[in-house]
């Protein structure tokens, strides 16, 4: 049960990071060259956030924070590409080289359903994990979802 309260609260703030961010995006003005220090700003936060979490987990009793070596090149790795993908992210609603901000209805649905859909190709390919007829249906079923969203 507890993992599917933790799932639903992750949707939840999922959820309220993809608002945050389109909301954060309307605060730009016009003159701003780039939104960069707004992803600086939501890292450094995310950062801080972790840090809280880290002492709250030491004074609980939590004594070894050391993890093996790969897991920090990979916790890296993932790293880069969230942060690659948060100041796209910002580019995407507030528009870029004369583009209109696409609108959160669009490219929310766009970038978490395809990121799910990359995963779990990802999760198949890469691990080798075992898909189902049921889990490449939902995927076609995601693909055909955003694409509705996608027409007018």
């Amino acid at each position: 049960m507890l993992s599917i309260a933790l799932l639903v609260l992750v949707a939840f703030l999922y959820a309220a990071y993809n608002l945050l961010i389109k909301q954060s995006s309307l605060q730009v003005e016009s003159l701003a060259a780039t939104t960069v220090t707004a992803t600086i700003a939501l890292q450094l936060a995310a950062t801080l956030t972790s840090v809280c979490f880290l002492l709250l987990l030491r004074v609980s009793g939590v004594q070894s924070f050391i993890l093996p070596t790969p897991a920090y090149y990979w916790a890296i790795a993932a790293g880069v590409c969230i942060g690659a993908a948060e100041i796209a992210y910002f580019y995407v609603f507030v528009g870029v080289g004369g583009s209109s901000p696409v609108a959160v209805s669009l490219a929310v649905p766009a970038i978490v359903g395809g990121s799910v859909v990359l995963a779990t190709f990802g999760a198949w390919l890469v691990f080798g994990e075992v898909l189902g007829a049921r889990q490449w249906l939902g995927a076609a079923l995601v693909v055909s979802g955003v694409v509705l969203l996608a027409g007018h």
